[in-house]
């Protein structure tokens, strides 16, 4: 089978020889010149693959001076440092309302009041039970003494006697009882009028007159001081839960006129979040009492608790494993990626606590694309 095979292959070779010598080179040129272009292309494009690439211009920033961290702007309310939640211990339809927003009130003045109907006819019933029960009172003693004074003569029984001290004792111990109850009855007409604790200034006004109120509920909120405090809504209580909140210092201005300004300290943070708004109310108290009427809007700068650094747009972050770094221009005109520590943020920048240095020139686009060691070229300078 192997000697079939030479042969064919032999025949096959003779007659392409024969063809060859038939035809002239130039009928082969159609064929040879495509691939002596292709040849000379892929030549060419060896040679360019191995040729370097150009530096690439990148955009920087010159590092300059440490930069403070921007402060947290709030906007919150002038409020008394003390109120008082005013309410009847009562339920009822209040009649009259004596004073409105704004007005002083002097300690035992009444405010408002309820209708005392009600509260009338139970007192009557009292002081009406109060007269019988001293009348029965009176009469189970005499009785008590006639027998204490008959009982040595023999003219009643041991029994007798008994029974006239447990009267006398029932009957004491229901004028008790009605005087207990003539006490409530007076209580409750006297609760039916609202008076205010303390001197002070009414800064909130919660019912109208002709209003069905229930015990308990807010009627009045009294300013009781002259001390003032700034109140504002956080998101994050955290924020002010540093060992130090207590001592920084706050700087409130008034928002129609921010010429009139002072100085606050911490005073308390509500310890669970409002339902609906799901933030928490803050407290500042205010060093001074600057002309700022109750009620009015006010500004308020929260302090950031971390250290300065430098600034840094925020694009020329990078990462070095699992710490941040950033690219500089080196001396030698290549990209140095360097470790830094982050000090804070903001919108658009970092503050870089360590890891820098002023005239650093920072690369601040591009650089998820840099190498360590690319070589680069100033190009754009950012301000």
């Amino acid at each position: 089978m192997s000697e079939e095979l030479t042969v064919l292959f032999r025949q096959s070779v003779h007659h392409l020889f024969n063809a060859a010598r038939q035809f002239s080179i130039l009928s082969f040129l159609p064929f040879i010149a495509p691939l002596v272009f292709i040849f000379l292309l892929t030549g060419c494009g060896e040679k360019d693959t191995h040729k370097a690439a150009p530096p690439r211009p990148v955009r920087y920033v010159v590092i300059q001076t440490l930069s403070s961290l921007p402060v947290d702007v709030r906007t919150g309310e002038i409020r008394a440092h003390d109120e008082t939640l005013l309410a009847f211990r009562l339920s009822g339809r209040m009649v009259s309302r004596l004073v409105d927003i704004g007005d002083h009130v002097h300690a035992g003045q009444v405010l408002a009041t309820l209708e005392n109907q009600t509260g009338t006819n139970e007192l009557a019933s009292a002081s009406a039970d109060v007269e019988s029960a001293k009348a029965a009172e009176q009469v189970a003693l005499l009785n008590l003494n006639r027998m204490q004074k008959l009982l040595p003569s023999g003219a009643i029984a041991r029994t007798q006697l008994d029974t006239a001290r447990a009267d006398w004792q029932s009957a004491a111990s229901r004028l008790k009882s009605s005087m207990a109850a003539l006490r409530n009855a007076q209580d409750n007409l006297a609760w039916t009028k609202l008076t205010a604790p303390a001197d002070g200034v009414i800064t909130r006004v919660s019912v109208s007159a002709g209003q069905v109120v229930s015990a308990g509920q807010t009627v009045f909120t009294l300013a009781t001081s002259e001390a003032l405090d700034v109140v504002f809504d956080i998101a994050d209580p955290q924020q002010l839960s540093a060992p130090d909140a207590k001592e920084r210092v706050f700087q409130v201005a008034l928002l129609s006129n921010p010429d009139v300004k002072t100085t606050g300290i911490l005073r308390d943070i509500s310890p669970q979040a409002d339902p609906q708004t799901r933030t928490w109310q803050v407290r500042v108290a205010l060093n001074d009492q600057p002309s700022m009427a109750l009620g009015a809007s006010a500004t308020i700068e929260i302090p950031s608790s971390t250290l300065p650094g430098y600034r840094i747009p925020a694009s020329a972050l990078s990462r070095t494993g699992d710490k941040p770094a950033i690219f500089v221009i080196g001396n030698n005109g290549e990209a140095q990626l360097r470790e830094v520590t982050l000090s804070g943020y903001s919108a658009a920048s970092a503050f870089v606590s360590s890891g820098l240095h002023p005239g650093d020139k920072v690369i601040t686009a591009g650089v998820t694309k840099l190498r360590d060691g690319e070589k680069i070229i100033p190009g754009e300078r950012q301000s």
